[in-house]
């Protein structure tokens, strides 16, 4: 089937579906078959399973990579709370820092077993312990 693409106020195509994933399109661009009938990327059932399946791929690497820099910043720089700002959970990361003034420096060992933690736990592990919690601070 080839599809008709409304990119940037210019008619591209026609072109095949994988072809129209080639452009980044957002699930509301507006797609036609036949170049005069358009409608909205998500009511074309091969192209949202298309978008849907890159959507993951893209989710998955950013979770691995955020995985592998926050434990690495765990461990080298884990007295700075460096691995909580990096995730987003800035209240987190001052909480570290003071823990790590309070502690004269002891709790870097927890935040170095932290990080090795962090590096061996599988993405949806990682995902469900620090991205998606309501935690205000997320340790194991």
């Amino acid at each position: 089937m080839n599809y008709f693409l409304d990119y940037n106020g210019r008619v591209i195509g026609p072109m095949t579906a994988m072809q129209v994933m080639g452009y980044n399109p957002t699930y509301d661009v507006r797609v036609s078959l036949d170049g005069v009938n358009w409608q909205p990327l998500y009511t074309f059932p091969e192209l949202m399973s298309l978008y849907n399946e890159r959507s993951k791929y893209g989710e998955q690497q950013q979770i691995d990579s955020k995985k592998t820099l926050c434990g690495i910043m765990a461990i080298i720089f884990g007295t700075l709370g460096v691995q909580y700002f990096v995730l987003g959970k800035v209240p987190a990361g001052f909480i570290t820092i003071l823990l790590s003034i309070v502690t004269c420096g002891a709790w870097e060992i927890i935040t170095l077993i932290q990080g090795i933690m962090m590096l061996c736990m599988s993405d949806d592990e990682f995902r469900r312990k620090y991205i998606d919690t309501t935690s205000t601070f997320p340790l194991f």
